[in-house]
């Protein structure tokens, strides 16, 4: 009878010294603001959003370089330039990766956001199309230019008509905030038709709407456009128009956020960019 009690005493000790050493995946994983801790290895999980083209692509490209650096990226595409602030204010995204400069400070302008400029990425030369002419000489009297409702974009597209020649903007008019009265010389009475949203162009384009339409090469580039090859005039690669990764103020200080920004600009992830697009995308330092 001792002995089988000490036997019992004994499997009871031994199932509770085994209980007390196991540890779950759950035990080792440490949860909060994104990040868990695996082990030795710390994992931080950023949610961007981002245009399809090349934003997605691109960030697609620095996933499994940011991945080797502990951090996993959840990208979430947009079609429109709307949502994806609206979202980033909310706390629905950490980053936003699909805009230029001046439309994100007109953003903040506009709407109060509480952003930061965390690193710049890239440009995207926006082009003009025409399936009427080849080249823009041959723009008639009296051409109707389709341009985007995107106002923080009507200085950009006329300060890229007036380097080619087709009108002059008042002298010392800020390019960028030069809106369609600002043109004090417009010889072949140019006419701009700014009603549309920017994602629609590509289809206006195939429709054959206008004379000549500008498309931000995004649209462009996602609509099986080359830019470089398919518009009869494009803005030149120093514009001031360089697409950024948007977070909320303070969040530019994030590890994580420097991180990413560091793999974006690195000479892995600028020269895939110049590979996949030729220059319709181009890198910046």
């Amino acid at each position: 009878m001792k002995k089988l009690l000490t036997g019992i005493l004994f499997a009871v000790l031994v199932l509770a010294l085994a209980a007390c050493g196991a540890k779950t995946v759950e035990d080792d994983k440490t949860t909060g603001s994104g990040s868990e801790d695996i082990g030795e290895v710390e994992v931080t999980t950023l949610k961007i959003g981002a245009s399809n083209v090349p934003h997605v692509i691109i960030l697609e490209e620095a996933a499994p370089l940011l991945k080797e650096k502990g951090i996993e990226l959840e990208i979430e595409p947009y079609q429109d330039y709307v949502l994806p602030n609206q979202d980033l204010a909310s706390g629905e995204l950490d980053a936003n990766y699909f805009q230029h400069i001046p439309y994100f400070e007109s953003q903040i302008a506009d709407f109060g956001y509480e952003f930061a400029n965390a690193g710049a990425i890239h440009i995207e030369p926006i082009g003009l199309y025409s399936k009427k002419y080849t080249s823009i000489d041959e723009l008639p009297n009296d051409a109707v230019i389709l341009i985007s409702n995107s106002v923080a974009d009507h200085g950009r597209v006329l300060a890229m008509l007036e380097a080619n020649g087709l009108i002059k903007l008042a002298d010392g008019v800020e390019k960028v905030k030069a809106e369609v009265k600002d043109i004090v010389e417009n010889p072949k009475n140019i006419q701009f038709d700014a009603n549309y949203e920017a994602a629609l162009m590509p289809q206006l384009y195939a429709n054959d709407e206008g004379d000549a339409l500008l498309i931000n090469s995004n649209y462009a580039i996602d609509a099986g456009l080359n830019p470089l090859e398919d518009s009869i005039a494009i803005e030149s690669s120093d514009s001031p128009y360089v697409n950024i990764i948007a977070v909320q103020e303070g969040d530019e200080n994030n590890p994580a956020i420097q991180t990413l920004v560091e793999v974006l600009k690195s000479q892995e992830i600028q020269d895939f960019i110049l590979a996949e697009w030729g220059g319709s995308v181009v890198p910046v330092k």
